[in-house]
């Protein structure tokens, strides 16, 4: 997590870190291949759906399958449907997290509030715009958002934003020090906030025509009601998947 987040009542909104060009120590869950991460996501959202083609698959098979022989023995066919409709819920049930957890789409600005297979709540966000800001010293951001598995850090009421470097750089100020007056703005980032890690926040936020489009600096933005149903479902240690 950022210096910049005080877990009193400061944090950074968008990311403070950003993502920097210059090289950096990859987080944990980089080790986790891209593809992984976006099929076992795709499998938690499609679970209802997969488990309900499964049962179709059964149907089917007790359908088309010859009649039993005298002695009631099951057809090779569809015992070895019966071990992968088996094997495939063993599957679902590992991928399944326990308790709440919050799904982010950036390609659509969706979040999917989870609690195994059953969804609880669905809404729209906004994501990292993925816009580069170049300092006149060299230095360069990107703002998106990461993606990966994550769990909430900290869960953080009435945040405080700690402004970072960039923040007055797209403003074309020179950065004042850090414990400056001028670093902390209060109630723009809305009620409640959920720190997910390196700086990157779950918050609300006073542009809200703005939701639905990749706009932020990296941060998950929220409508005040998405951000409320967030913030109380989800726990510390609760996972967020973003992909």
């Amino acid at each position: 997590m950022s210096s910049d987040l005080d877990m009193r009542s400061s944090v950074p909104d968008e990311a403070t870190p950003a993502v920097r060009l210059a090289p950096a120590s990859k987080p944990h869950w980089f080790a986790t291949s891209a593809a992984g991460i976006a099929v076992g996501l795709l499998l938690l959202l499609a679970a209802p759906a997969l488990e309900s083609n499964i049962e179709k698959v059964v149907e089917s098979a007790h359908a088309s399958a010859p009649p039993p022989t005298a002695s009631g023995v099951d057809s090779a066919r569809e015992r070895q449907l019966r071990r992968s409709v088996a094997e495939l819920r063993r599957r679902f049930k590992q991928l399944t997290p326990t308790g709440h957890y919050l799904i982010v789409d950036t390609a659509n600005n969706r979040i999917f509030v989870k609690s195994g297979d059953r969804l609880v709540h669905e809404g729209i966000c906004s994501t990292g715009s993925y816009v580069m800001l170049r300092a006149g010293d060299k230095r360069t951001w990107v703002f998106q958002t990461p993606r990966g598995m994550f769990r909430v850090h900290a869960k953080l009421e009435a945040p405080v934003w700690r402004k970072p470097d960039w923040a007055f750089i797209e403003e074309g100020r020179e950065p004042p020090p850090p414990t400056h007056p001028d670093r902390f703005e209060f109630g723009v980032l809305g009620e409640y906030a959920l720190a997910f890690g390196d700086g990157y926040l779950v918050h609300g936020t006073l542009y809200k025509r703005l939701l639905g489009m990749p706009v932020t600096h990296g941060c998950v933005r929220l409508g005040d009601e998405d951000l409320r149903i967030v913030y109380h479902k989800l726990q510390e240690g609760s996972r967020i998947y973003v992909y």
